[in-house]
């Protein structure tokens, strides 16, 4: 590839629990692969909730001309499906730059292009969990 050609390449993050997900989308033929995986080699439920904001956008645009990149690290099978799902849908959205497709995004599951900022509850000092308190003793 020269210098003089220039191909559209956009970098997207997703983060869901301890999970965080790197989205590069480029031009291309509709090719998605999760940690170098085509998605389709998924499980059922963890290859729809990927497939969610792909057939959307296929809904609203007709067309997928691109293909997505998706590398995952950290945390759990669903933290990592979750935040693969949002740098997902937040690459596609940034690709075609369609105000309708973000419409449709959010309307259909706001979490597709905004992150769920719940994190894990720290541990207190002197107690065995963070909301558990040590086992009080009448005798």
């Amino acid at each position: 590839m020269s210098n003089t050609e220039k191909t559209k390449k956009i970098i997207t993050s997703g983060k869901r629990k301890a999970a965080v997900a790197r989205a590069i989308i480029t031009e291309g033929i509709g090719d998605v692969r999760v940690n170098n995986k085509d998605y389709r080699a998924m499980s059922l439920f963890d290859r729809l909730r990927i497939e969610e904001p792909i057939r959307i956008a296929k809904e609203i645009l007709g067309k997928t001309n691109f293909d997505v990149s998706i590398e995952v690290r950290g945390g759990g099978q669903s933290g990592q499906i979750e935040s693969a799902r949002l740098a997902l849908a937040r690459a596609i959205s940034e690709f075609e730059k369609s105000k309708e497709l973000t419409e449709a995004f959010s309307t259909y599951d706001r979490n597709l292009l905004v992150a769920d900022v719940r994190r894990k509850e720290a541990r207190k000092p002197g107690d065995s969990k963070a909301r558990a308190k040590r086992q009080a003793s009448k005798r």
